[in-house]
């Protein structure tokens, strides 16, 4: 394990090796205003810190940078790594380095499938979408970007995406249907078509000497839990062109050390500025984590997320927010991407229990989910730790891809219990724990009307209660 004493050297090496012609102004004495600067300083950074520390880690464990990673697997009972995982699409990844060039990302065509490629900057604000929703199910080719790149667009670049910093995220997912007898096999053979390259490779002139590649921090969560986010905040900014609108705010954060590569050594505030700045990151989560039940309503037992996630034009300001849709949610969707309304009880307002009650949900034909035909619905069955449930048929989502059978008016009645609800009626049964559940609808591109008001699923209602 690598000491906390270890990686701040490590740190402030890095730093002091990159700043030796920064100018760093002076620093405050006074930890009233250390505190407040602090505060702000880390709602702003959290977000970063949540993409930086899961940069490094996947890294670290699987991948390397301008590379596709590809998980071979929909998510099922076994995999513990994540909460409520979705089992409706295949995931790929590619952490993209443009210090140098930009990136080549080549996409195949991919009719009648739902697939996104979901860009994310280093604030976390979702750049751009290429896939089936924006772009249709034609092969395209486009260009990520840095933000110090200005060079001509080649030939057969049929967009490019600009980023404000060095580093950017693609978040791959390809849309399987678990319920169709070899569809998987199908999206792994297109999951090897996805390629990237350097600019310069794709052009035919690739580099004949071995590029410079930035040296990433080690990182250790007690230091970023600490006054130690300086250290790592300033290195984050050290890979971005800070937009104008926040040039003065991030100018404001030097009272405390904070600043493009800066080097930063806690010993360099006094103690009593040491322990201001320690007090504000604790009010300042406590902030974050409260946020988490003011970003959604609630009705019919059911929590409808607002627009949280969304790029520089939708998140502008909007720091705490940001933070919060991190902590809740790293790397959540665009609504008109997809929409995910949780249900929190039942429709007296109680825990879901299917060791105590079976249930149902009735849509009538005018309330089924609003999705457009390029997207899908499913809603997927969790025990009370938010994984997915051992079943015998080896459910784990239900939605509009599965054999479902509707009512003469075009109605539809789906099964929520423990035990099979007859033959007649399992093609509507979605399998639950034998305790407590919880459930979450996906709205794979739903239709704007969906969004505005938002949709709210009918209430989960009992069907019976079990007999002892």
């Amino acid at each position: 394990m690598v000491s906390k004493r270890l990686v701040m050297t490590c740190f402030i090496l890095i730093m002091l090796i990159s700043s030796l012609f920064s100018f760093q102004p002076e620093l405050t004495l006074d930890p009233i205003e250390a505190k407040s600067i602090a505060k702000e300083a880390y709602i702003f950074a959290y977000p970063m810190l949540e993409h930086y520390r899961t940069m490094f880690l996947q890294l670290l464990s699987w991948g390397e940078l301008n590379e596709f990673t590809h998980y071979k697997q929909l998510y099922g009972p076994k995999n513990k790594m994540i909460v409520r995982p979705n089992n409706d699409t295949v995931y790929s990844m590619i952490w993209m380095d443009l210090t140098v060039e930009p990136i080549v990302i080549f996409i195949p065509a991919i009719p009648a499938r739902y697939f996104s490629f979901q860009l994310v900057d280093m604030y976390t604000h979702n750049l751009a979408y290429i896939g089936a929703r924006t772009t249709g199910p034609g092969p395209t080719t486009f260009m990520v970007a840095g933000p110090h790149w200005d060079g001509e667009i080649p030939a057969g670049i049929d967009r490019v995406v600009y980023s404000e910093g060095n580093f950017v995220y693609c978040v791959v997912r390809t849309g399987v249907n678990s319920e169709l007898q070899g569809d998987l096999q199908k999206v792994l053979e297109i999951q090897q078509q996805y390629k990237s390259q350097a600019l310069s490779d794709y052009c035919g002139n690739p580099f004949t000497e071995e590029t410079p590649s930035v040296d990433l921090p080690p990182f250790d969560q007690s230091v970023a839990d600490s006054t130690g986010f300086i250290g790592y905040f300033n290195f984050l900014l050290g890979q971005l062109e800070i937009h104008p609108s926040e040039e003065v705010l991030i100018d404001g954060f030097s009272r405390i050390g904070i600043g493009p590569n800066y080097p930063f050594d806690p010993d360099s505030l006094s103690e009593a500025v040491r322990k201001a700045v320690e007090e504000a990151i604790t009010e300042a989560r406590d902030e974050i984590y409260a946020m988490e039940t003011k970003i959604g309503i609630v009705q019919d037992g059911w929590s409808l997320p607002e627009r949280i996630f969304g790029n520089r034009d939708r998140m502008q300001g909007l720091y705490l927010m940001r933070a919060a849709a991190a902590h809740l949610g790293l790397y959540g969707n665009d609504l008109e991407e997809t929409f995910y309304p949780n249900c929190l009880s039942d429709s007296d307002g109680d825990t879901l229990d299917a060791s105590k009650y079976n249930y149902v949900i009735t849509f009538s034909k005018d309330r089924l989910p609003p999705v457009d035909p390029r997207g899908f619905w499913s809603l997927t069955m969790y025990d009370k730790d938010q994984f997915l449930v051992e079943n015998p048929l080896n459910r784990y989502s239900i939605g509009d891809r599965s054999e479902l059978k509707y009512g003469e008016d075009g109605s539809l009645v789906l099964y929520l219990q423990h035990e099979s609800p007859g033959a007649s009626k399992e093609s509507n049964w979605l399998p639950t724990p034998d305790g407590e559940f919880k459930l979450t609808m996906r709205i794979y591109i739903p239709l704007p009307e969906g969004l505005d008001p938002l949709y709210c699923p009918p209430p989960v209602q009992k069907a019976g209660e079990i007999s002892e």
